[in-house]
């Protein structure tokens, strides 16, 4: 028999907050994270606005110097966001866990690119001699799992995922799974990122990916048919997924229980998203079958919503396929990256931890900049003012490059 699992602890590093209360208060208020980037005036790039995280002192999360030192960016976000939710949760390693009965699930999409960039200047200006023994330790997006289990002494399953822009949505599920059929009591799960740097920057734009905007309020624009492109991000959410039964034996404190999971591949394109959206429909239908979801069901989805041309108006189809047209015209749909940017790897992370707060709050974040409506888009994306609803069921969708979909369905916990 499947066991069930539940969140009791989540932590966040954002564009639009350092803790899980001020991110959500922010998304709820409409406040946008975007800025015009910092600490690259050198460069001419192609690309100007972004969505940094702003007055991170690592040091506040656990970290201690060497680790401010060692660790690329992406990782600190993620052990801060950890830090953060281990906190939260209450866990401790040893006392009310066993040591591998605690697990870490957390990825990243591209990894220690900061670190990359400041190796690969030394060995072109320096020679080889001069590039740290620590640059690959550094560098591989695992570390973040690996340090993750080191501070918190978790011993148990250790999967670090690694699937672009749905990494952390991904990491999410399989650790549901993990738990569900009963390999951990608990796991430390989520994305973190930090590729905000001239040379990532310059890739998406020459791909065309990212906005071509001149101002931050048209910069980030989802499902309105002004969209040019994404716009990039940074940051870490992280979630502790629980057993119930371990949680409530130490009276700990629920948020949200996890009850679906769905994964599928588009096999089509290395970056764009198949036009039938049949894979991300099923991915979708997969995480809302297992939640037992009906048409009495009050739905809320936090959108991948990226602002590209391409992605909005096919995850829209993706979601008229997976619910019928009727029920989709009735569920509420937002793309919080309209306010945080599109934070990658740790995107659905965090967007996992805004599906709780919206079940917890019943409080539905809005679509900010949305003026224009395109016809190929046509559902109820909460434009720009949030909404108090009742709603009963929750899901976060994530469709990353390489054609992954991701889908996590969450509800509050019914006690038994």
């Amino acid at each position: 028999m499947k066991k069930r699992v539940v969140i009791t602890g989540m932590g966040a590093i954002t564009p639009v907050g350092n803790s899980v209360s001020i991110f959500w208060k922010n998304l709820v208020n409409g406040i946008s994270g975007l800025n015009f980037v910092t600490g690259f005036d050198d460069v001419d790039l192609p690309v100007r606005i972004v969505a940094q995280v702003k007055d991170f002192e690592p040091m506040k999360y656990g970290l201690d110097r060497g680790d401010v030192r060692k660790w690329d960016l992406f990782c600190q976000y993620g052990m801060a966001a950890a830090y953060q939710a281990m906190n939260d949760s209450g866990l401790k390693s040893g006392e009310n866990i066993q040591a591998d009965r605690l697990g870490v699930y957390v990825g990243s999409g591209i990894g220690g690119m900061d670190i990359f960039v400041k190796e690969t200047t030394k060995l072109l200006q320096e020679g080889p001699k001069r590039i740290s023994p620590l640059f690959v330790p550094t560098l591989i997006a695992n570390m973040a799992s690996g340090n993750i289990a080191i501070k918190h002494q978790a011993e148990g399953p250790c999967l670090p995922v690694v699937t672009a822009c749905a990494t952390g949505t991904h990491a999410i599920g399989e650790a549901y799974r993990a738990i569900s059929y009963g390999m951990a009591d608990a796991i430390i799960a989520g994305g973190t990122e930090a590729a905000v740097q001239p040379i990532a920057i310059g890739g998406f734009a020459n791909s065309k990916a990212l906005t071509n905007a001149q101002h931050l309020e048209e910069a980030c624009t989802p499902f309105d048919a002004r969209r040019s492109g994404f716009t990039m991000a940074e940051g870490a959410g992280i979630v502790i997924l629980e057993e119930y039964e371990h949680a409530i034996k130490r009276g700990a404190h629920i948020y949200a229980e996890v009850v679906g999971y769905g994964n599928t591949c588009d096999a089509h394109h290395y970056t764009a998203p198949r036009a039938d959206a049949i894979p991300a429909s099923r991915a979708i239908k997969l995480a809302l079958q297992e939640a037992s979801y009906s048409e009495n069901d009050l739905l809320y989805i936090n959108a991948h919503g990226t602002s590209t041309p391409l992605n909005d108006k096919t995850e829209t189809k993706a979601i008229k396929l997976a619910l019928g047209e009727d029920l989709a015209y009735k569920a509420l749909i937002s793309s919080t990256k309209s306010m945080t940017g599109h934070m990658l790897g740790a995107a659905g992370a965090v967007e996992v931890i805004a599906c709780a707060m919206a079940l917890k709050d019943g409080v539905v974040p809005p679509t900010i900049n949305y003026q224009v409506p395109d016809p190929e888009c046509d559902l109820n994306y909460v434009p720009n003012v949030a909404v108090e609803q009742p709603i009963s069921l929750a899901i976060s969708n994530s469709l990353g490059f390489g054609g992954h979909n991701a889908c996590v369905a969450l509800r509050r916990c019914n006690y038994e």
